[in-house]
């Protein structure tokens, strides 16, 4: 791994790390009313669901970047990779069903949900390349995987300069519910590509 690669992924993973800490506060305290839960009326028990799933996604997927645990398939790869699944299918599952009930109307909902089924349509087509052992093709659905996984940084990192600029706040979070998303995945695809053109070129 080179040195911009290790740095971007030490601070990746710190973010991560603390976004999945902060965010664990719903899972020491879970909502017991719509308030708590944001305001959203599929909040109890959703939300706790979405976070217990998403949490454990952030949390291990940064690791199976890291050289050491990516040699083949077999373990810890395997274990750690099928946790991390696991995590998205339910945090995937549970933040389609709370986009349904955003407090900031149909735009966000369809931000939202879109990032939802998006983030469960990938992360099975990379298990079930995996299973069938077509690793390469894994490894590409997992990384647009992991994209989405990081919505979860890229929102939180929206949200305290919406609020630092002091701008209307309802509207760009409506706009955040796409772009929470959507340009992770773009650079996503435009790594794979590149990626795929060094392959090619290489003699």
């Amino acid at each position: 791994m080179s040195w911009p690669a290790r740095a971007a992924w030490i601070l990746l993973t710190i973010l991560c790390l603390g976004i999945a800490a902060y965010s664990a506060r719903f899972l020491l305290h879970p909502p017991q009313t719509q308030a708590q839960a944001l305001h959203n009326p599929f909040g109890v028990p959703w939300l706790f669901i979405h976070v217990a799933g998403a949490v454990t996604a952030l949390a291990l997927g940064s690791l199976q970047f890291l050289p050491a645990l990516r040699q083949g398939s077999g373990p810890p790869h395997r274990w750690i990779g099928r946790v991390y699944v696991i995590g998205c299918l339910v945090g995937g599952t549970a933040g389609l069903i709370l986009a349904f009930g955003s407090a900031a109307g149909p735009i966000a909902s369809a931000g939202f949900g879109s990032l939802a089924v998006i983030w469960i349509a990938v992360t099975l087509l990379g298990w079930r390349a995996a299973v069938q052992g077509r690793f390469a093709e894994h490894r590409r659905w997992m990384i647009r995987s992991w994209a989405l996984t990081l919505a979860a940084v890229t929102l939180r990192l929206y949200l305290p300069l919406v609020m630092a600029l002091d701008l209307q706040f309802l509207p760009w979070y409506r706009a955040i519910s796409f772009l929470a998303w959507v340009p992770n995945l773009i650079a996503a695809e435009a790594w794979l590509q590149r990626a795929e053109s060094r392959i090619q070129i290489r003699p």
